[in-house]
C-alpha cells in the first residue's frame, strides 16, 4: 500500500504592486486616493471647467486628457531620486516632440504638505528652488552647448537630462495671482522649453498666442500679467518667471538661488 504524502504549499507572498512613477491624467482621475486625489481634483476644477484660466494650451492638454503628473510624499533623498527618476521618465517621451499639440504633455508635479512644510509665498519659493537644486545635482547628463550656466544670462534655463525645461511654481500662497494657485498642495508645471518657443514665442502665431493669454490673465487676476513675463532669449530673466510675486511689485531678488555645479566656488 502507498501512503499519500500530505505536501504543504508555500504560504503566499503579499505583492505590493509597483506603481508608475511617471502616470498618465486618466490613470490618476480613475485610482487616485487620499491627498493625490485631492491635489488631481484641484488641477482638474481650475484647468477643465470653464473657470477662464488663462493658459489655453493647459485647458487644451487636460481636455484631452494629455498631462503626466508625479506625486511626492516626502523631502528626503530618495523624494528626490524618485522624482529625478520620473522626470527623466517625463523627459524621455518629450524628445523628439513633432510639434502637434494633441502629443504635447505637460508635468504636473505634486507634493505633500509633509514635503513642503511652507506657509508662505517665500517659503513655498525657496522650496522650489531647493528641490531644483537637488535634481541637478542629481543629473547625470551634460548641461546643453547652448543654454548658458548663468542665471542672470538671457539664455540660461533650467536643464534635466539635456533638456532645457520651463518650471512653473504653483502654490496655494498666492492669493492675488489665482493663475499661479492650482490649489492647496505646492505644483511645479514642467514643459520643455521648445515648445512655448513653438507655441508662443518668436513665430508668426507667437505675439497673437501670448497676447491672448495675458489678456485672460488680466480677466482671471484681476490685474495685468507680471512684468517679468517675457520672450526666452530676450533681455527678460527666465528663472523670475519660474517664482513670480503675487502682485506686480518691483523685484529685489537679483541672485537666483539656483547654481549650476560649473559656478560653485
Amino acid at each position: 500500500m502507498i501512503t499519500a504524502t500530505t505536501q504543504t504549499r508555500p504560504a503566499k507572498q503579499s505583492v505590493t504592486p509597483t506603481v508608475t512613477i511617471l502616470q498618465s491624467q486618466p490613470y490618476v482621475a480613475a485610482t487616485a486616493q487620499g491627498w493625490h486625489r485631492r491635489a488631481y481634483d484641484d488641477v482638474y476644477q481650475r484647468l477643465a471647467t470653464e473657470s477662464g484660466f488663462p493658459c489655453v494650451f493647459s485647458k487644451n492638454a487636460i481636455r484631452k486628457g494629455l498631462l503626466k503628473f508625479i506625486f511626492i510624499e516626502g523631502n528626503a533623498p530618495e523624494d528626490v531620486c524618485r522624482l529625478a527618476r520620473g522626470l527623466m521618465s517625463f523627459v524621455e517621451i518629450s524628445t523628439d516632440w513633432n510639434g502637434d499639440l494633441n502629443t504635447a504633455y505637460p508635468l504636473v508635479v505634486a507634493f505633500s504638505h509633509e514635503a513642503t512644510q511652507a506657509q508662505s509665498l517665500d517659503e513655498f519659493h525657496a522650496f522650489g528652488w531647493q528641490i531644483l537644486q537637488r535634481l541637478h545635482a542629481r543629473d547625470t547628463h551634460p548641461w546643453p552647448e547652448d543654454v548658458s550656466y548663468d542665471p542672470a544670462s538671457a539664455s540660461w534655463s533650467m536643464c534635466f537630462g539635456r533638456m532645457p525645461i520651463f518650471c512653473n511654481m504653483s502654490n496655494p500662497a498666492h492669493i492675488h495671482r489665482a493663475s499661479r494657485n492650482l490649489g492647496d498642495h505646492f505644483k511645479f508645471v514642467i514643459n520643455p522649453r521648445e515648445r512655448f518657443d513653438k507655441v508662443a514665442g518668436n513665430t508668426p502665431s507667437g505675439p497673437k498666442a501670448r497676447a491672448n493669454i495675458r489678456s485672460r490673465i488680466l480677466a482671471y487676476d484681476g490685474q495685468p500679467h507680471s512684468p517679468q513675463l517675457g520672450s526666452y532669449g530676450e533681455q527678460s530673466l527666465e528663472w523670475w518667471q519660474y517664482a513670480l510675486p503675487d502682485r506686480n511689485v518691483e523685484r529685489r531678488d537679483d541672485l537666483c538661488p539656483f547654481r549650476h555645479d560649473a559656478q560653485a566656488p
